[in-house]
């Protein structure tokens, strides 16, 4: 992809400019993250505009991370003054989730498109059930459990995460209130988790993806400069209105179809992997 004429840059750029508005469209209706949205979005975009299937979905996560650093940034920030934020649950877990990322980044260095594909769909059908079936308030315990189990959550949220090419919320909000964690510190805590996850997988995508071949035009590593550039000011900007749709649409309906559209997005790359 690195020869594109400057009408395919044009369709590169209107597509992730896109990526962005259906991203921040997504998070603010229903108040999670981008990643879970944007990584299905440019998987299916790079593939049509035929990026290297060995790349595909490395660059797809690693972009992904890169818009976690500014979005998390703003959206940690905001919680954090809203005394949101279990400072002193990060202070015991957040070596834990970085000695997850590290592990989990390094892996996907490693592996195959296929393979990440895999997990991000296995792990999108595992998200969405729980939306579908779990009832409001379930809790499995009143507290998070002690150390080693703590930890070991701690370390698989930050090695699927970072795998997936999301933040805290997906896996972080889930796991906390299933442990009694308030929704909205639950939330908070989440967002701070997305930039322990961010920062370090953004740099070892960079790391990981240098001189490798079949990138599309001006990419870092693995992080697309040009969707890192587009997809930012488009999913800020977008996300009060989807906020705003949130509040004149009954949410149990939009948390029907978020997770339906999960559970296809996963069963569809799971299908492109095995078949």
């Amino acid at each position: 992809m690195e020869d594109l004429s400057l009408a395919s840059m044009g369709l590169l750029a209107g597509a992730l400019l896109a990526t962005g508005v259906v991203a921040g469209i997504i998070a603010g209706l229903l108040g999670v993250g981008g990643g879970i949205v944007i990584v299905p979005v440019l998987y299916y975009m790079f593939s049509g505009l035929g990026l290297d299937q060995d790349v595909l979905m490395h660059v797809a996560v690693g972009t992904s991370l890169a818009t976690i650093l500014a979005t998390g940034t703003s959206s940690a920030r905001a919680h954090w003054k809203r005394g949101s934020v279990d400072v002193d649950l990060l202070k015991r877990w957040w070596w834990a989730i970085a000695l997850g990322v590290l592990g989990g980044a390094t892996l996907a260095g490693n592996v195959s498109g296929g393979t990440l594909t895999l997990v991000f769909g296995v792990v999108a059908l595992v998200v969405s059930a729980n939306m579908l079936l779990r009832k409001d308030g379930a809790s499995l315990a009143d507290d998070l459990p002690g150390s080693p189990v703590k930890e070991l959550i701690g370390m698989l949220i930050g090695g699927i995460s970072v795998m997936m090419g999301i933040g805290g919320g997906t896996l972080g909000v889930p796991t906390l209130t299933l442990f009694s964690y308030p929704i909205r510190k639950a939330v908070g805590t989440a967002a701070a988790i997305g930039l322990i996850i961010a920062i370090p997988g953004t740099l070892l995508s960079i790391f990981f993806g240098l001189g490798v071949e079949g990138r599309p035009p001006l990419s870092l590593g693995y992080v697309n400069l040009i969707g890192f550039i587009l997809i930012i000011p488009a999913s800020t900007y977008t996300a009060p209105l989807g906020a705003k749709i949130a509040h004149a649409i009954d949410p149990s309906k939009l948390k029907l179809v978020f997770a339906l559209f999960l559970g296809f997005t996963g069963l569809r790359m799971i299908y492109d992997v095995m078949f």
